[in-house]
């Protein structure tokens, strides 16, 4: 633990405690996307199948990536990240939504759904942290960066899916 990183926190007017618990839950919502895209990417079926699941594996690389991270960074402030998986299903805030329907729109749709709820807890904890905890803050962007990016590129591989097959409209634009 890394005792003057978490006295600045805590003298920045912040609850170091609630911070480690909204990452532990940031930490939980990217193992659930991890697996959320590695699943999607195995039983994606359909025309556009083979369009979305390199995508998908790149995407739960990078969601992995992000909970090394926080995992890291909840270690700095002298707490534990979340170790149990079912213990992710509870304190995440975006969950886990099974691929019933394999078809590629499906799969497209339910992850975007998931990178938008992202988008919406990186911001609320970017706005919680801001100007008071400058490493938390940093990673926060960097991971917030990358799950606009990741919404970015679902959308126009759902716009592509729509030009190729009309009938493919997953819903991607957001409204």
């Amino acid at each position: 633990m890394g005792m003057t990183g978490r006295k600045i926190v805590a003298q920045a007017g912040l609850d170091v405690e609630e911070v480690i618990q909204l990452l532990n839950q940031a930490f939980s919502d990217e193992w659930l996307a991890y697996y959320q895209y590695w699943a999607g990417a195995q039983v994606a079926s359909g025309l556009m199948a083979p369009s979305l699941r390199p995508e998908l594996e790149e995407h739960a690389n990078e969601e992995l990536d992000h909970a090394k991270k926080l995992a890291k960074r909840i270690i700095e402030l002298g707490g534990t990240p979340v170790l149990s998986p079912e213990e992710w299903y509870k304190q995440s805030t975006c969950g886990y939504l099974v691929p019933k329907n394999h078809d590629a729109a499906n799969v497209l749709k339910q992850n975007l759904q998931g990178e938008r709820c992202a988008i919406e807890v990186y911001n609320k904890l970017l706005k919680k942290v801001l100007n008071k905890d400058m490493i938390t803050s940093h990673l926060i962007r960097q991971i917030l960066q990358e799950e606009i990016e990741h919404e970015q590129e679902l959308e126009d591989l759902g716009n592509d899916f729509q030009l190729v097959l009309p009938s493919m409209a997953c819903g991607c634009k957001k409204k």
